[in-house]
């Protein structure tokens, strides 16, 4: 069986005391399941040794390219940045923690062969498939923030958050140009864009299991992404999106060439 040309993204952040088991799992299932795929880790500002150890596994695997973003700019921008630079006509992101096993990757792959433009992965729409659980009171704050995004922000979705997201390379191209939140705060803001595009979004249960070693504070940080739906929200009623979608009339000159600089340390798109 055949597989379209993939491409994996993984935002960094510090995360020395992680990649090199992410990568030995992820080029492992890549050899296994006979994928045409590159990795994209995208270094975001670390201060450890993420990217010595991301150089170092370039030696052995040609197709890992490692891109380092100017500083600390947030996992949205590290998305953005990895994403507008993949070659594969799938392009997809995961945690570096790969809390969802890379082989559901084929989940959602199968979601996009049969029709969908974006396909995320899902949590809650099947918690059997759920390893191990997060704590009662991050899994409270987490629903009580998936209710507000949905009121809010019109999403019909069990889960916005989760970090497992693939999508058909033309509509990663449209959407990830639109983007305007550069922090936790991205994930409603694209669905938000691929629902207003009229992008087929499709809802796929993953298996998962939580990793304590989450840096994300629901207190802080969801207080910063309640802010971001509110800026979502005020850009949406003041016709900011509409407009540049309008001025997006030809997306097929937008489409990033496969071409060398995504190998390149310290590329950047903005």
């Amino acid at each position: 069986m055949s597989h379209p040309q993939l491409s994996i993204v993984i935002p960094a952040y510090n995360e020395g005391a992680r990649i090199e088991a992410a990568l030995e799992r992820v080029t492992s299932c890549i050899a296994t399941r006979g994928w045409d795929a590159e990795i994209l880790v995208v270094d975001d500002g670390s201060k450890d040794n993420t990217a010595a150890i991301v150089q170092r596994w370039m030696e052995s695997y040609p197709r890992l390219h490692l891109i380092q973003n100017p500083g600390n700019k947030g996992k949205g921008y590290s998305v953005r940045n990895g994403l507008l630079q993949a070659a594969g006509e799938i392009v997809m992101f995961t945690d570096a923690d790969l809390s969802a096993p890379m082989e559901e990757a084929e989940r959602l792959m199968a979601a996009l062969a049969d029709g969908a433009d974006v396909a995320i992965g899902s949590r809650w729409m099947d918690r059997t498939r759920q390893t191990i659980h997060q704590p009662l009171y991050r899994q409270f704050f987490g629903r009580c923030f998936n209710w507000v995004t949905r009121a809010v922000m019109g999403l019909p979705f069990k889960d916005t958050q989760c970090g497992f997201k693939a999508f058909r390379r033309p509509a990663a191209q449209t959407i990830f140009r639109l983007q305007t939140i550069e922090r936790w705060g991205f994930d409603p803001e694209i669905l938000f864009i691929a629902r207003k595009l009229k992008y087929v979004v499709r809802e796929v249960p993953v298996t998962w299991g939580h990793d304590e070693r989450s840096r994300m504070s629901y207190l802080k940080d969801g207080l910063k992404m309640l802010e971001d739906m509110a800026k979502i929200r005020a850009n949406s009623i003041a016709g900011r999106y509409d407009e540049a979608i309008a001025a997006m009339k030809d997306t097929s000159t937008m489409v990033t060439a496969p071409v060398e600089h995504v190998t390149k340390v310290g590329a950047e798109v903005r």
